[in-house]
Parts: C-alpha cells; sequence; structure tokens
C-alpha cells in the first residue's frame, strides 16, 4: 500500500530531500509525496532556535490541517541565530502521522559576515546568499550551505539528513519517544 506524503512547502529542495529521506528509511515502502503551500506562523527569517523549530511545527500541523486524509505531514524551517557576532545557519524538521511525531535539527555552520550583514539588515538569507554570491534563487537550489562548501553538502543533503533523523520514531514504533 503506498503511503501519502505532504511536505509543507512546495520548494523542490524541501520536497526532494523529504523523498529522499522517506526513501532512505523506508526502502520498501511506496510513497506518493507531494507539496502543498501552508504559513509557518513565524517570520520569513526565522531568527532563533524557538522560533526556527515553531516555524517546523507549524508547517507540519497546518499540512496536516490542510489535508488530513494523509499518512505524513513534514514541514522543514530554515533559521538562524545571531549570538555574540556570529550567526549560525540551521534547520529543524518535523514529521508527524496520526499517532506520532518525530523532529529533528540539522547540522549548524557559521555564515561570514557579508552574509549576516544583510541579514540583520532584513533580507532573508536566500536574497543575502544572492546579493553576496551573485546568484538568483539560490534558495530553491544548493542554498548556503551549498555556496559555502562548493557543494560538497548542497541543501537537498542537509535536510535530507534531518528528515532521516526525523524519522527515527517511525521506524522503531514499538520504543516510546517525547511527543
Amino acid at each position: 500500500m503506498t503511503c501519502s506524503v505532504i511536505v509543507a512547502s512546495t520548494n523542490p529542495v524541501k520536497l526532494e530531500a523529504a523523498w529522499r529521506g522517506f526513501a532512505a528509511m523506508f526502502p520498501d515502502q511506496p510513497f506518493d509525496l507531494r507539496g502543498i503551500n501552508v504559513p509557518s506562523g513565524v517570520s520569513d527569517q526565522p531568527m532563533t532556535e524557538r522560533e526556527t523549530r515553531a516555524g517546523a511545527a507549524q508547517r507540519a500541523a497546518n499540512a496536516r490541517a490542510h489535508t488530513p486524509d494523509a499518512d505524513y505531514w513534514v514541514g522543514i524551517e530554515g533559521g538562524i541565530s545571531d549570538d555574540n557576532g556570529e550567526m549560525l545557519a540551521f534547520a529543524w524538521v518535523v514529521v508527524l502521522s496520526g499517532e506520532r511525531a518525530g523532529s529533528s535539527r540539522s547540522a549548524t555552520f557559521q555564515l561570514p559576515q557579508e552574509v549576516a550583514r544583510l541579514v540583520r539588515g532584513g533580507l532573508e538569507l536566500g536574497d543575502a546568499d544572492d546579493v553576496v554570491f551573485g546568484r538568483s534563487n539560490s534558495k530553491q537550489e544548493n542554498g548556503s550551505v551549498g555556496l559555502l562548501t562548493g557543494d560538497v553538502i548542497d541543501r537537498v543533503l542537509y535536510y535530507e539528513h534531518a528528515v532521516i533523523l526525523a524519522l527515527i520514531p517511525f521506524k522503531h514504533p514499538t520504543l516510546t519517544f517525547a511527543p
């Protein structure tokens, strides 16, 4: 039986990351995955750990409210923290099913001051990257992590690992995880 997965985004990077994560964790399970636009309930550029996690959770919950007959709902939210002059980027992933929830945080990496200044000035991270690196719409391609690593880690791979980790409670349904 095919499982239905709703990703709370139409960004091709997030859709591919979710697809790869589900396929890696459940290789024998066929999935029908699609993206929808739903609000995150947080600012366009989440600026704290708490806001970023809340955005991922709200996206997943809004996707479930929008399409309640799916088997899974996935929220992926990228964010930053800005402490002591160091701006760090990361993402949160929340996966919901009818009876379980899983969440995970991506790895964290430091942003260059040229990007950080633009973000502090009000630009979203993807827009700041486009200015600094002379790109267009990089957030739907390799993103900050790809630009800074020379695509050793692109945005799909970066999110994919977090999706895989958020699926741990679903991989082990007999174990108890915090809600």
